[in-house]
């Protein structure tokens, strides 16, 4: 089985469970965070990274409800340790970041926080709340620290039940052309 097919395989199993509280499972996420990266003619390593950014969720078999039993599931940390070794960094750090562009958005943009959805208020407070201004300060100058942003708004408006997306299928291509390996596995 490739590598492609295995990340298809892990949505096909745990894709379907609730998006912490939204009302989209994990695959309608993803599916719809990606397809957002694509009307925005983003790069494809920015179209993969929407794709694969909450990952992380799927490699844990924490309850839908963990968040507010106070549990953070650190999704963005396993689910950076799980493609690092697949994909490059213009894939992994957007994903790995993609957590503190929330923080650093809630510290630089005051409408922002104000938008997010209960569940992602929930989350914030779990994952350290709004940056500092010397913390926002840091973070921005990090390489790939815009792409994490972009992939932020994308993943808060990626929530729409309902939606029509591309398929799973039709974003394989963008996954094997991301692969660092060189037989593509």
């Amino acid at each position: 089985m490739t590598t492609t097919e295995q990340i298809i395989k892990l949505f096909d199993r745990k894709g379907d469970s609730e998006y912490g509280g939204e009302p989209v499972t994990q695959r309608e996420h993803a599916l719809q965070a990606a397809f957002l990266a694509l009307q925005a003619d983003a790069k494809p390593s920015l179209i993969v990274a929407a794709l694969l950014h909450d990952i992380g969720h799927l490699l844990h078999d924490l309850p839908d409800d963990a968040p507010d039993a106070g549990i953070d599931d650190h999704h963005e940390r396993s689910g950076d340790h799980f493609l690092r070794p697949l994909f490059s960094d213009a894939v992994t750090e957007p994903v790995r970041m993609h957590v503190e562009a929330k923080r650093y958005l809630c510290a630089v943009d005051p409408d922002y926080m104000s938008a997010l959805s209960e569940p992602s208020r929930v989350s914030l407070a779990l994952q350290g709340g709004p940056m500092t201004a010397e913390e926002a300060e840091q973070f921005i100058v990090q390489p790939f620290a815009e792409d994490a942003v972009r992939l932020r708004r994308w993943d808060d408006e990626a929530k729409i039940a309902g939606l029509e997306t591309p398929p799973l299928d039709r974003f394989a291509e963008f996954l094997t052309q991301q692969l660092v390996s060189t037989d593509r596995k």
